[in-house]
């Protein structure tokens, strides 16, 4: 049979050849060749919808999209340093992932997992379009384009892959501290697309059908879960307390009640005392009592607020002065007491010594300056009220007014609070004689100024005023004024660029309100405000 078979091959294999041979060269013979026309080439202009839809994914985002830009320096930088930043990456995923292996050592008879090989290749990513976004928020977004067609070597298991992502990366709060913001914010913008392939043991885990479909689809959607717009991915860069420094967390109550056996500073053997009162690490000007003439056992029974930003580090600064009508005021004592010795919304009375200086335990300071008594209660504002501005908080704030809806409104539309009203700028403000704005905040009867900006269309203030109310101000406007002044008397030494009236109803029930407005009385001047409602 052997025999009989290899003999049928060579037979079938003689015939087949000349047969093939001869039936080759009919057709090179008689068969007629085909015209092949030139490609037609056209300008990019002279396209129609659907031939430009088919190039756009070639087409690099600063040339379809004007607002993004090219950054090939950035690439150069990259590619140059790439090297080193692979190293240092694959060393902090190295340290990242030692402790989630050591979970698994000793489970289902594994004695231990490690790196043989992790490598992010010689390709670096390339960033081929890059753009920054402006926003009334005191941050700073960027949104680069981002794609990574690399040769990483890890082994555990051998990867290619290729990344075509397009972040959002947000830097905020910026403060005046290196690097100049606290936080990193990152999210995505669209679901990532990306493309990888698994060798094992010689084999590709992804050319198994059905098996790539589905890692791909849930990859994308465990990526877009976490980290999809407005989902974020923070990381912090600052302490925290550096940040929060700079914000209210509640209001200081003062009850300055009475003072005894003052001091005699006056020709008559009296004097007319009053009581200055301030919180350590503010440039507010400090309150004052009333004078209260030729008296030693004073009693005031007045009431203040301040405006607490660390309760942990803050004190409270008293001086009591006597008034003179002409010269300066001497000062009879002063005494300081920390805020960290207070209990949250518990009055505390203090009776206090008065002492000559800062200085305690100054041998010299025997004379007895007589005594104060104060009540303070330190009222912190609501856990909520105090969280850092963005769209996470916003979220946040409507998902609690819909499960609480009665009681939230409630707790809005009644209570005492802060108002804080922060004038960021001002764009195209021009005056017909000469451009120093300032801008002026009046608000029941109060009326406060920022400082002034010379020879400027475009003035940056980032001045922050704040009025401590009994009520919401729900029925209240804010008048703002941009004004411009020069030196020197005269009908023209002072003029008006612009106002404006902001009702606060808005603000009351959002909590918060920043935006642009454009001026009257301006032809193109606007104004930047972030108006604050916050709940005691």
């Amino acid at each position: 049979m052997a025999f009989l078979s290899t003999l049928t091959g060579i037979i079938g294999f003689g015939m087949g050849v000349p047969f093939g041979l001869l039936l080759g060269f009919y057709f090179f013979i008689y068969s007629k060749p085909k015209i092949v026309q030139e490609p037609i080439t056209r300008r990019v202009s002279q396209l129609d919808n659907t031939a430009l839809l088919n190039l756009l994914h070639d087409i690099p985002l600063w040339v379809k999209c004007p607002d993004y830009e090219r950054v090939d320096w950035l690439n150069k930088i990259i590619a140059d340093m790439w090297p080193y930043l692979n190293k240092a990456i694959c060393a902090s995923i190295r340290s990242m992932t030692e402790p989630m292996f050591a979970e698994y050592v000793g489970m289902f008879q594994i004695k231990t997992i490690a790196f043989e090989n992790l490598s992010l290749g010689t390709i670096p990513p390339d960033i081929y379009g890059f753009k920054i976004c402006e926003t009334n928020e005191n941050e700073l977004v960027l949104e680069p384009a981002v794609r990574w067609a690399g040769n990483p070597n890890i082994v555990l298991v051998v990867v290619d892959m290729q990344i075509l992502v397009a972040p959002r990366v947000t830097l905020k709060p910026l403060v005046p501290t290196i690097p100049c913001f606290a936080n990193v914010s990152v999210s995505l913008l669209k679901r990532p697309e990306i493309d990888f392939g698994l060798n094992v043991l010689g084999g590709d885990l992804m050319s198994i059908p059905g098996v790539y479909h589905i890692i791909q689809r849930t990859i994308k959607m465990q990526i877009a879960s976490l980290y999809l717009w407005p989902q974020s991915l923070e990381i912090p860069i600052l302490d925290p307390s550096t940040v929060a420094i700079n914000k209210p967390v509640g209001i200081l109550h003062v009850k300055v009640v009475r003072a005894h056996k003052l001091l005699k500073m006056d020709f008559l053997g009296t004097s007319d005392p009053y009581v200055k009162l301030n919180l350590t690490g503010e440039s507010l000007p400090a309150k004052k009592t009333s004078i209260k003439k030729r008296n030693l056992n004073p009693v005031w029974n007045e009431k203040f607020k301040l405006v607490v930003k660390d309760p942990e580090s803050q004190v409270l600064q008293l001086e009591v002065f006597d008034w003179d009508k002409v010269g300066t005021h001497d000062r009879l004592g002063m005494q300081f007491v920390p805020l960290k010795l207070l209990t949250a919304n518990e009055t505390k009375e203090f009776k206090l010594d008065l002492l000559k200086h800062t200085f305690i335990a100054d041998p010299y300071d025997k004379k007895p300056r007589g005594n104060i008594v104060i009540e303070l209660t330190y009222a912190p504002f609501r856990e909520e009220s105090i969280k850092v501005d963005g769209i996470g908080d916003v979220l946040s704030r409507k998902k609690s007014s819909l499960d609480r809806p009665s009681e939230n409104g409630s707790e809005v539309l009644s209570g005492a609070g802060l108002l804080s009203v922060t004038v960021q700028g001002a764009e195209d403000v021009e005056g017909l004689r000469h451009n120093n704005p300032y801008a002026v905040i009046r608000f029941r009867g109060d009326k406060k100024k920022t400082k002034k900006i010379k020879k400027t269309r475009h003035p940056l203030w980032n001045e922050e005023f704040q009025f401590m109310l009994e009520e919401p101000p729900l029925n209240d406007t804010i008048r703002i004024q941009v004004m411009s002044r020069r030196k020197g008397i005269g009908f023209h030494s002072k003029e008006c660029l612009g106002k404006l009236d902001i009702n606060l109803t808005d603000v009351v029930h959002n909590g918060r309100i920043n935006t642009k407005y454009h001026l009257l009385n301006s032809k193109n001047g606007k104004i930047h405000v972030d108006i604050k409602w916050t709940i005691v």
